[in-house]
């Protein structure tokens, strides 16, 4: 059987979803093809940055999102006895704060929108099995049928193990890291009602509130340890979150199954190519990041913007070229890998539990704290409203070899700092 569409997004994820639903309100003919039916139980990313907010409030969704997520303008991050604060309300304009929202609900919101428009369809428990003359192959095991699907143009938003990055021929650079994460939602106290980052030697706790009284929790353990704490069983999960925030008393201690417990496995790669003819990737396809800053799901989201801005300017102009998918890889590309590095480096912090590099994160967070240049260069960068690189004069502040510097910038300061449309679209120019 062939389906006919002008776009095809293979991978039904917040990135093929975002697209999906900003192509159909453009009167663009999409079809996505998600291979799960059911919503899964595996945990991805549930902050988004306020560059997401900006762009979920132009697809009409944010009001939504607000209603179904927790909102937080603050982090706290604990070193000891020391507690410092990363503030997103150092940012001008309305959106100074990040959501926690849950990934599948996140989905419902986006497909729920999306299927409003007669223009996009939705093909569930379909798999992409790749590429032929052309076009794509879908299997749907269930109705035991296949597919072949002939578009303008194809997606790849399945993930990691891209069929559309194989066909594309683009090649991946990988970063391994020394650590791993234990990852699981419980009840939360109602005073835990911001993002809590709390770190004591060897050991690492994130904490981070939810709707409905929950909080999602990731909890760094050495490479190849997982069965050893395993091993010692549910009492030793709950001790080991008590002595670093012993508030969770009544709360952690409410999870009696290891099967609630989700060991997750950071890594970070970024390919060599986004496009290829008629081709392009986005999101985990395209790139993944260390977990620490909370950047993979958004970055996805702002993949998805520009490429579907992309597309409805070629098609609204009838310049359907897919020679002018470079304008995609030019926009996201450098913008991704300078993501990667910041949680690279976010993530080598709290790689290694000596006292000399403790001493120097706490250093950094307590400069951070106090340089007002500094923090709303950190709270930028992790926005994704803009970039700001740290310079050798910032590097000589975190270290405490200058003091900091206690004059903050204007607000039309900091805007100059900001994406402009320019920045986002320059093909529009």
């Amino acid at each position: 059987m062939s389906l006919n569409t002008e776009v095809a997004v293979v991978g039904g994820g917040i990135g093929g979803l975002t697209l999906g639903l900003k192509l159909a309100r453009s009167k663009i003919d999409v079809m996505v093809i998600e291979k799960l039916e059911e919503p899964s139980s595996i945990y991805k990313g549930e902050l988004l940055q306020p560059k997401s907010l900006q762009i979920f409030e132009k697809l009409d969704v944010l009001k939504d999102i607000q209603c179904n997520g927790f909102s937080f303008s603050r982090i706290a991050f604990e070193e000891g006895k020391n507690e410092f604060f990363m503030d997103y309300r150092i940012l001008p304009g309305d959106y100074d704060y990040a959501v926690m929202i849950e990934h599948e609900k996140l989905k419902r919101i986006l497909l729920s929108q999306a299927l409003q428009y007669p223009n996009f369809q939705y093909l569930s428990g379909a798999f992409g099995k790749g590429y032929c003359d052309g076009r794509l192959i879908v299997e749907r095991k269930n109705r035991k049928e296949r597919l072949f699907v002939k578009a303008d143009f194809y997606v790849g938003a399945e993930g990691r193990n891209s069929i559309t990055r194989k066909e594309m021929n683009s090649k991946i650079k990988k970063i391994d890291y020394n650590h791993h994460f234990l990852t699981v939602t419980f009840p939360r106290p109602q005073s835990l009602d911001e993002g809590k980052i709390i770190s004591k030697d060897e050991r690492f706790l994130g904490l981070f509130p939810l709707p409905k009284a929950k909080v999602r929790s990731v909890y760094l353990i050495p490479k190849g340890s997982y069965k050893e704490f395993h091993a010692k069983g549910i009492d030793h999960f709950h001790q080991n979150y008590l002595e670093l925030f012993p508030e969770l008393k009544g709360y952690v201690t409410r999870l009696k199954d290891w099967s609630d417990i989700q060991l997750m496995i950071p890594t970070a790669f970024y390919a060599d190519k986004y496009v290829n003819g008629r081709y392009a990737i986005l999101g985990d396809a395209a790139h993944t990041v260390h977990p620490m800053a909370g950047e993979g799901m958004n970055m996805a989201i702002q993949d998805a913007d520009i490429l579907g801005e992309l597309y409805e300017s070629m098609y609204s102009t009838g310049r359907i070229s897919p020679g002018r998918l470079k304008w995609y890889e030019k926009v996201r590309k450098p913008r991704a890998e300078k993501m990667i590095s910041l949680s690279h480096l976010s993530a080598l912090v709290y790689s290694y539990s000596n006292r000399f590099i403790t001493g120097i994160r706490r250093k950094g967070l307590k400069q951070m704290e106090r340089d007002k240049t500094l923090q709303f260069k950190q709270m930028l960068n992790v926005s994704g409203l803009g970039y700001w690189s740290e310079s050798a004069l910032d590097r000589f502040v975190q270290a405490g070899m200058l003091p900091a510097r206690n004059r903050g910038l204007s607000s039309k300061a900091k805007r100059n700092y900001f994406y402009t449309e320019k920045d986002d679209y320059p093909w529009k120019s």
